[in-house]
């Protein structure tokens, strides 16, 4: 599949979840802007810095009416220790298959190891696009402020 656009939306996507259940999206975030953070996996410092400034953000982003989810391969127990690590409170899902996840959006595969490239999306709160970023490589991802910076913007400027 190619990417998504803004204004579409945002595909139904299933991945195991720290601590149990499921993280289904974009259904978890419905009524809430969503913020679906996909990272390379735990040994990534930059995905490591990414998510701590996301779990920092988190008062500022619910006050905005945003959710977060992230998920990546890892394995249950390399999430676990992720989450744990960060003191992560939102929930982030583990085991996902590269190339599922990567046929419904669009996202960069990395074949040997297998992984998903860094890939952001900010959805309004009935599931579509506002913000696709993908990154075909380390570098080139979402940024809590600007995240949080945009729904202020998105929500002063609503029709």
């Amino acid at each position: 599949m190619s990417r998504l656009h803004n204004g579409q939306q945002f595909p139904s996507l299933s991945v195991p979840a720290v601590g149990g259940g499921s993280i289904s999206v974009p259904d978890d975030l419905a009524g809430s802007y969503g913020i679906v953070l996909i990272y390379r996996g735990s040994w990534c410092p930059y995905c490591n810095a990414q998510l701590a400034s996301f779990s920092r953000a988190s008062e500022m982003l619910a006050e905005l009416g945003a959710k977060v989810v992230a998920l990546s391969v890892d394995d249950d127990a390399t999430a676990t220790g992720l989450v744990a690590k960060h003191k992560l409170a939102f929930p982030v899902g583990h085991s996902a298959d590269a190339h599922k996840v990567a046929a419904v959006t669009g996202a960069y595969v990395n074949d040997d190891p297998r992984y998903l490239q860094s890939t952001g999306f900010v959805l309004a709160p009935d599931g579509t696009v506002l913000i696709a970023v993908y990154s075909s490589g380390a570098i080139g991802r979402l940024v809590a402020d600007d995240v949080a910076g945009f729904i202020r913007y998105t929500k002063e400027h609503a029709a």
